[in-house]
C-alpha cells in the first residue's frame, strides 16, 4: 500500500508518494504547512485519500503538530514522526544521536539503498549538509555549512546594494553586474565547498566512497564539478520511504 512521505525543511516543503520502492506525485511548497489550503492539495496529489500510512521527516517541530492534525482529520491516516530511535537500515554511530536532524537520516538511508556504504550525501537546502554512513554502515555526522539560499539571502538583508539573487540557469561568462557577480560567487563558491569537503571526508572514509548529492539546486551548483557525484534529486523522500518500509516489516 501507499505511504504520504513529507520533507520539512526550513524553507520548503516536499511532499510524495512512495509506493513499489517508488518516489512519484512531488510537490514542493514554499513555506509548507504554512498554506493549509496548499498543503491540503500536495497531499491529495500525492494520493493521501488512498494511502494506509504517512511520515514525515522535519526540522521545524514547532509544524509537526499540525501535520498530525491534518493527516488524521482529512485523510484519517496516523502520521509517524521520524528519529533517531525510529528502527532504520543503518546504524548510528554519533554521541547525541537525538541532535542528528531527520532529514539527514532520510538521506543516509536513502543513499545506502540505493548505493551502499561508506556513501557521502551533499544536501542542498537552507543549509548545505554533509552526511557520512561509514564503511560498517553506520552513520557517523558529518559537515554543516551554509546553504545557496542563506549564502545569497543573507548578502541582500545585509547590506544597503546588494540585491537578491535569482539563482539557476547559465553561469554568466563575467561578472559585468552586480547580479552575475553574486551568482558567479554562488555557484563557484559552493562548487569548491563541495569539492573540499568531500574530499576532507573521503580521506577518513575511504578512496572508494560514492558520493551523492539531493537538494533543489544540487544540479545547478554542481554543474562541472572534476568529481564523480551522483545527483539524487528524490533522495530524501525515497529515504523516508525505505525506513517506512523497514519498521513496517520489523512490525510483521
Amino acid at each position: 500500500m501507499a505511504c504520504i512521505v513529507i520533507d520539512t525543511g526550513n524553507t520548503s516543503t516536499s511532499i510524495g508518494r512512495w509506493d513499489n520502492k517508488k518516489v512519484s506525485c512531488i510537490t514542493a511548497l514554499n513555506g509548507g504547512i504554512k498554506d493549509p489550503i496548499a498543503a491540503e492539495k500536495a497531499l491529495l496529489a500525492a494520493g493521501a485519500d488512498g494511502a494506509d500510512s504517512a511520515i514525515l521527516a522535519s526540522v521545524v517541530p514547532d509544524v509537526n503538530p499540525k501535520w498530525v492534525w491534518m493527516l488524521k482529520r482529512l485523510f484519517n491516516l496516523d502520521l509517524e514522526i521520524l528519529t533517531c530511535r525510529t528502527p532504520m537500515p543503518i546504524g548510528i554511530d554519533y554521541p547525541k544521536p537525538e541532535q542528528i536532524g531527520a532529514d539527514r537520516l532520510a538521506d543516509a538511508v536513502g543513499a545506502v539503498v540505493r548505493h551502499g556504504y561508506p556513501v557521502i550525501i551533499a544536501d542542498f537546502g537552507t543549509a548545505l549538509t554533509f552526511d557520512v554512513v561509514d564503511k560498517s554502515g553506520n552513520y557517523t555526522g558529518g559537515v554543516i555549512a551554509p546553504g545557496l539560499p542563506l549564502m545569497t539571502g543573507y548578502l541582500h538583508e545585509k547590506t544597503a546594494q546588494l540585491p537578491l539573487v535569482d539563482l539557476g540557469g547559465e553561469i554568466p561568462v563575467r561578472g559585468d553586474t552586480t547580479e552575475n557577480a553574486m551568482k558567479i560567487g554562488a555557484k563557484l563558491g559552493h562548487r569548491g565547498m563541495v569539492r573540499e569537503i568531500a574530499g576532507y571526508l573521503k580521506a577518513i572514509s575511504g578512496p572508494d566512497t560514492v558520493l551523492c548529492a539531493t537538494g533543489g539546486y544540487a544540479a545547478w551548483a554542481l554543474e562541472g564539478l572534476d568529481m564523480d557525484c551522483i545527483i539524487e534529486p528524490d533522495l530524501t523522500l525515497s529515504g523516508l520511504g525505505e525506513i517506512h518500509d523497514f519498521a513496517a516489516k520489523l512490525g510483521n
